[in-house]
C-alpha cells in the first residue's frame, strides 16, 4: 500500500514535535522501599520532522515504548529517545513521562497508615548531543501557616494547602522519595491521607509553631538542594492556595547550569 507519510512536502517548513500524546501506559518505576513500584502514566513522544518530510509514522512510537515497558530508569529512557530518532529518522527525539507515585506514609501520633500520592515526571530529550538531558520533576502537596498573620492576631493564623513543584538536572540517579522530603521538612508541616484526632492535634500545633511564607519555603527548599553536590540544575516553585483571598502566593527560584 502507499506510504503517504513518506511523500515529500513542498512547503519548506520543518516541525520541531510531532508525534503522540496522552498515551496512558503502566509502567514500572524505582522504589526506594519496595525495589520497584507498579503505576499508569500518560506519555507524550515527539520527533523533529525535516521541512521536506509530509508525515511521521506515529504507530511506530507505541512500538518503541512496547519494547522497554518493563521498566522507567535512566537507560530506559536514553535507549527509547535513541530508537525514536533511529528508527523514525529524526535528528531529536523527546518523551514526557507523568505517574502518579505512592509512599505508604505513617501519621505522626497513632501511627495510622495510609497512601500518599504525589505527581512525578520525567522529561527526556536528545538532540543529536552526546548526553541526553533528563529532567525529575515532582509535585509535593504542603500546609503553610502565614507568619505575618500569627504575629499580628490575638489568637489564631490563617492557613492553607500548598503545592511545591521541583525540577532537577542530575549527574547520577536521584530518588523521588528524597526530593519529597527536601520538600515536606521546608514546610509548616507535610500532609497525611489519614490523621486521627491526636493526629490532628500534632499537625496543627506543629504548623502553628512553623509558620512560613511562600517565600521561606522556596528558599529552604532551594537550599536542601544547592547542598546536594549530585543536583546540577533545579527550579523551585512554591504555591499557596490561600484561604483569605481568591488568589495565590507564588515563589519561584532557579539555579545551575541549564542545558
Amino acid at each position: 500500500m502507499i506510504d503517504i507519510q513518506n511523500q515529500p512536502d513542498y512547503r519548506n517548513i520543518p516541525i520541531d514535535k510531532v508525534g503522540i500524546k496522552g498515551l496512558k501506559y503502566p509502567i514500572k518505576v524505582l522504589d526506594k522501599t519496595t525495589g520497584l513500584q507498579s503505576t499508569v502514566a500518560q506519555i507524550n513522544m515527539y520527533v523533529d520532522l525535516p521541512h521536506h518530510c509530509k508525515g511521521t509514522h506515529m504507530s511506530r512510537f507505541v512500538e518503541i515504548l512496547h519494547i522497554f515497558r518493563t521498566k522507567v530508569s535512566l537507560e530506559s529512557i536514553t535507549n527509547i529517545l535513541e530508537d525514536m530518532k533511529k528508527i523514525l529518522g529524526a535528528k531529536s527525539s523527546h518523551i514526557e513521562i507523568t505517574f502518579p507515585y505512592f509512599i505508604e506514609k505513617q501519621s505522626p501520633e497513632t501511627k495510622s497508615t495510609g497512601l500518599m500520592d504525589y505527581t512525578c515526571s520525567i522529561i527526556g530529550t536528545s538532540n543529536g548531543k552526546k548526553n541526553t538531558d533528563i529532567i525529575l520533576t515532582v509535585a509535593v502537596p504542603v500546609t503553610s501557616v502565614c507568619p505575618c498573620s500569627k504575629e499580628i492576631s490575638d489568637y489564631g493564623a490563617h492557613n492553607q494547602r500548598g503545592e511545591v513543584l521541583v525540577s532537577t538536572r542530575f549527574e547520577k540517579f536521584i530518588w523521588i522519595e528524597d526530593i519529597i522530603s527536601f520538600v515536606e521538612t521546608a514546610a509548616s508541616c507535610d500532609i497525611f491521607s489519614v490523621l486521627k484526632r491526636e493526629d490532628e492535634k500534632f499537625v496543627t500545633e506543629k504548623a502553628y509553631n512553623n509558620p512560613k511564607f511562600v517565600e521561606d519555603i522556596a528558599r529552604d527548599v532551594a537550599k536542601k538542594l544547592l547542598n546536594d553536590k549530585n543536583i546540577t540544575w533545579f527550579s523551585v516553585s512554591a504555591e499557596n492556595f490561600e484561604s483569605i483571598h481568591n488568589h495565590s502566593a507564588y515563589a519561584y527560584i532557579e539555579k545551575g547550569s541549564a542545558v
